[in-house]
């Protein structure tokens, strides 16, 4: 598993983030249970494509953000990332907490912390 300094060191592996996505898109693009109908045309051509970005996981302590590659075959954790407990708690009231879900997106503030941090 990766941490900050080895991952902003990856320059590669920094500039293929894919900051619009989230674990939605990833379910409705990777899982064939997902919901195609919304994707228009985003969607995974092939299973060579797959997706580099953030989540948080409300339940982790200390916060901290994951770094996922999403494929049709399945994710893979990249990278933790500890974060302010301020940007993280604030990020998970926007997304809401419901029920047996625990998993959001990065809010535009906690992606402007980040990608400051990459110099992404």
């Amino acid at each position: 598993m990766m941490h900050i300094d080895a991952l902003r060191q990856d320059r590669r592996l920094v500039n293929e983030i894919d900051w619009s996505m989230t674990p939605e898109k990833a379910v409705d693009m990777y899982l064939e249970w997902g919901a195609g109908w919304t994707r228009g045309k985003d969607f995974v051509r092939g299973a060579n494509e797959s997706s580099l970005y953030f989540v948080i996981y409300d339940w982790e302590r200390p916060p901290q953000v994951t770094l996922l590659r999403r494929d049709s075959k399945g994710v893979e954790e990249l990278a933790k990332v500890p974060v302010p407990e301020p940007l993280f708690a604030e990020a998970v009231r926007e997304a809401g907490r419901r029920p047996g879900v625990g998993v959001h997106a990065l809010n535009a503030r906690l992606q402007d912390w980040l990608r400051e941090r990459l110099a992404a």
